[in-house]
């Protein structure tokens, strides 16, 4: 497998169903998502009432903690809309590759490798152990005088037979040849000669000048723990950063040493002990892409894979490819028959429509940046109130129905939410309903109606003086149901 950093050749949770809790701040809350069918727009005069689920609601004390609770109602009209979207997302999964089967990634942790794969690694050992005494990596000479100090390689930080990290590199070989043992030495050597060619150790440290932190960089980890690197080949339209990374040989040796440089300084960042996470996370935004018809580009991308396919094996735990354009198909239809099926199970496709929703299969929404559909703002920006620790909770919104988040309140705070609907087209409010019966409800949101580009992400803030609930009302009058996303955090005063 490779990892395309910048070509176009080539989840700590589970994934989460309906709404998940926020975690625990020190103010004592209670967050209740309900969802109640509306067959008309809300207007300003409707009572925040008329979105809380008619069910008993049970009586909390600020010691206990209940888990949020989701209440659907359906009829006949909305199964219709639903069934309408269905089709809609149908004609556009004929057009997008699907994923050709289940991945389960391999155990890193050595007590979960089975009798004969074990068997390969002592023997992959026991020839590496041959070949560093008798120095036929070449890293250093050998000793003239005939001594016996045998030769030291260091491969992405890890001393080769130094400790059990050692035996994770060496599974990654091992994989990467099918257990095959001798090719697994083969292609380990032929990695190190590589590496001292290139002068990797040396690269590691080297201060490059990049203009590319915007087509390639790393943000969050997924829902397993694997580090997420983002590759976004739209930048490259620009044709001014085109030429200066593409326009002849010298720009594009420099391109492939910056990835080289950037690919080691992530891949030293990843855990190579037994059972640790030591693959990456890949997407590969292909919106506004230039395709494969420049042929610089096309240059550098066959030179790239190539390398990457010889030098970097097992360090993809899953390629994702969203915003995927028609003439992608093409590319893929020329590759798929070469492909193994192990190789297929670990691709995702999504087109423009479906790339936040398959994200949020493998990324939680707070780890996953703005423009893909998530909350999290780009580390250059400043967000005083959440950070990537902050969970998010996602609540899907069927159409023709209104969906309300109340968060109960139980001591004087200030709270603090960001709040958005992929796509928005629907209608949001937000109020404050004191605890106290004569109390007047606080309009915090007047009904407003968000545009599908509007921001993408709304920050807002109350100060509670009195107990009470806060209702953020979603209300989704069009035919396709929408991923609503929030987080909020509370402020003692």
């Amino acid at each position: 497998e490779s990892i395309t950093t910048t070509t176009l050749a080539t989840p700590e949770n589970q994934p989460s169903s309906g709404l998940t809790p926020p975690q625990e701040s020190n103010s004592t809350h209670q967050v209740l998502a309900t969802e109640t069918e509306t067959l008309e727009q809300a207007t300003e005069t409707n009572p925040p009432e008329t979105a809380v689920t008619a069910a008993a609601q049970p009586e909390v004390t600020p010691e206990e903690h209940h888990p949020p609770k989701v209440t659907e109602t359906q009829t006949a009209s909305t199964e219709k809309k639903e069934t309408s979207q269905k089709e809609e997302a149908s004609e556009e999964d004929k057009r997008i590759p699907q994923n050709l089967g289940s991945f389960k990634e391999e155990s890193s942790k050595l007590s979960d490798l089975s009798d004969s794969e074990k068997k390969s690694l002592d023997e992959l050992k026991h020839l590496v152990r041959d070949a560093l005494d008798n120095h036929q990596f070449g890293s250093v000479p050998k000793p003239e005088d005939g001594s016996n100090a045998p030769e030291e390689v260091t491969i992405w930080g890890v001393p080769l037979l130094k400790d059990d990290r050692s035996d994770v590199v060496l599974l990654k070989f091992l994989r990467a040849r099918d257990f095959k043992v001798k090719d697994s030495l083969a292609m380990l050597k032929n990695t190190v000669k590589w590496r001292r060619e290139f002068k990797i150790d040396e690269l590691v440290d080297e201060d490059l000048v990049d203009d590319l932190d915007k087509v390639v960089f790393m943000h969050g980890h997924d829902r397993e723990g694997h580090p997420v690197c983002y590759n976004v080949y739209g930048e490259f339209q620009n044709k001014e950063l085109y030429n200066k990374t593409f326009s002849d040989e010298e720009k594009r040796k420099h391109f492939l040493r910056t990835r080289i440089q950037f690919l080691e300084r992530s891949i030293r960042k990843l855990d190579f002990s037994s059972g640790g996470v030591s693959t990456i996370f890949q997407i590969n935004d292909m919106k506004n892409s230039p395709g494969l018809g420049k042929k610089e580009l096309r240059s550098a991308t066959k030179q790239a894979v190539q390398l990457l396919q010889d030098n970097y094996p097992e360090f993809v735990f899953k390629q994702a490819f969203i915003n995927v354009p028609w003439w992608y198909l093409v590319f893929y239809t020329v590759i798929g028959p070469f492909m193994t099926p192990r190789s297929k199970s670990k691709l995702v496709f999504a087109g423009p429509s479906r790339s936040a929703e398959t994200l949020f299969k493998y990324i939680s929404p707070e780890q996953v940046p703005v423009q893909y559909g998530g909350l999290s703002v780009d580390p250059c920006d400043c967000n005083p109130d959440f950070s990537l620790e902050d969970p998010a909770s996602e609540v899907i919104v069927k159409p023709g129905t209104k969906q309300t988040v109340e968060i109960i309140i139980y001591e004087k705070c200030e709270i603090v939410w960001e709040i958005r609907v992929i796509g928005w087209e629907v209608r949001y409010k937000a109020e404050f309903v004191p605890e106290e019966k004569d109390a007047y409800t606080v309009v915090v949101q007047k009904p407003r109606k968000m545009k599908p580009f509007d921001e993408p992400v709304l920050t807002q803030s109350f100060k509670v003086n009195e107990l009470g609930k806060v209702l953020l009302t979603v209300d989704n009058p069009t035919s396709k149901k929408k991923k609503l996303v929030y987080r909020f955090n509370v402020k003692p005063l």
